[in-house]
């Protein structure tokens, strides 16, 4: 009897060991399903991504955007319209739009942007921290428009900002670059 049993256990346990390869197929089977719908699900997103995106910012005499937030994906083509809705001259009220770097101060940005060295005639930007700089409108005033194109940046979070003395403190935003 004691033979018996060892035949028996033995021979389930060899069955056991040599009969696990059909549910690794699977397994593999499953992961390939899943890769390709991760792949067809990224293509059809980036698809849905417009090549250009065109966005119109206003400044006031006020010293305010209309906006704070513009979010965009990396590699896109942005058209900017900064459009200045005040009555004030450029000498008075000036307004631009300044998408800097990421890690640029703006505090310390403003700050030398207001020097004298780099006035109107400069629109405000100083020519020594055009690596600070991915894009700018020129200097606008009352009653007046701008339109520029860039590619966005790589995906993460940037400041934007008007460069004119003073309203760096008020006028200014994030500019979010999302992966597509």
């Amino acid at each position: 009897m004691n033979k018996v049993f060892l035949t028996i256990t033995a021979a389930t346990m060899l069955l056991a060991s040599c009969g696990g390869g059909g549910g690794e197929s699977k397994k593999d089977s499953s992961k390939e399903e899943g890769m390709k719908i991760e792949q067809k699900t990224q293509e059809k997103a980036e698809k849905d991504v417009p090549e250009t995106v065109e966005i119109t910012i206003e400044g006031d005499d006020q010293m305010k955007f209309n906006m704070k937030k513009i979010e965009v994906y990396e590699g896109q083509t942005v058209k900017l319209t900064l459009k200045h809705v005040g009555k004030m001259t450029k000498k008075a009220m000036g307004h631009n739009w300044v998408l800097l770097a990421k890690g640029v101060d703006k505090a310390a940005f403003g700050a030398e942007a207001a020097g004298m060295e780099n006035g109107i005639e400069n629109g405000h930007i100083p020519a020594d921290r055009s690596e600070d700089i991915i894009a700018h409108t020129k200097l606008l005033g009352g009653g007046e428009e701008t339109t520029i194109e860039f590619e966005a940046p790589e995906a993460g979070g940037y400041d934007f900002m008007c460069s004119f003395p003073g309203h760096y403190a008020t006028m200014n935003g994030k500019f979010i670059v999302k992966k597509p």
